[in-house]
């Protein structure tokens, strides 16, 4: 990476840590024990409120397994393929869908099957806004005290400051599902032409 090229990196590598993060199915305590950075701070730095110095972004660039050009956004893009596809041990596999330079990014998730009735899902807490969207099968979704079972085609969305968590609803097949996440709060901007005759109303 060149010096321009590093122009207004620090402040967007904040989403590309949290997808890194995310990929290996790490949490911010873990990264925290890890790495001796502390989870607020990890926190703060991937929602853009706080910028890394070069000695965090080598530590968590080690820590996750990817390269200084990945998490500048300098690296080659790349067309999202099957086999980009990471998996995490028995519990999700994710494929990334955008390059994660800032604002919205999506994720593709797949959890397995399962055969017995699982435990309520791990809620989860952070800055941001998701958008969540099941292509297959049956999701568990706990978002804060509710519990939702969303089959394909059934959508929700929420700030993920409440706490919240999935699973597969189960048992039966896989899930699949597509989130969109806005790190800023960003939000999908539905554009919906009005219908036929209401124009000329």
């Amino acid at each position: 990476m060149t010096g321009d090229d590093m122009t207004g990196t620090p402040a967007a590598m904040g989403p590309r840590l949290r997808a890194a993060r995310e990929q290996r199915g790490s949490t911010l305590t873990g990264v925290s024990r890890a790495t001796g950075i502390s989870p607020s701070t990890l926190s703060r730095i991937e929602t853009g409120r706080r910028k890394p110095t070069l000695e965090v972004v080598l530590r968590l660039a080690k820590e996750y397994g990817v390269s200084l050009d990945e998490l500048a956004g300098t690296a080659p893009a790349a067309v999202p393929r099957a086999s980009a596809l990471q998996r995490f041990g028995d519990d999700k596999a994710v494929l990334p869908l955008t390059r994660y330079v800032g604002g919205l990014h999506a994720h593709k998730h797949v959890l397995p099957a399962v055969q017995e009735p699982p435990a309520r899902p791990r809620q989860v807490s952070h800055d941001g806004w998701e958008w969540l969207c099941v292509l297959y099968g049956r999701l568990w979704l706990a978002l804060g005290d509710q519990d939702l079972v969303l089959s394909a085609g059934d959508v929700a969305e929420f700030e993920t400051r409440d706490p919240h968590g999935v699973a597969n609803a189960g048992p039966g097949g896989p899930v699949e599902y597509l989130i969109m996440f806005g790190p800023q709060g960003e939000r999908l901007r539905p554009r919906t032409p009005p219908a036929p005759g209401l124009r000329d109303r």
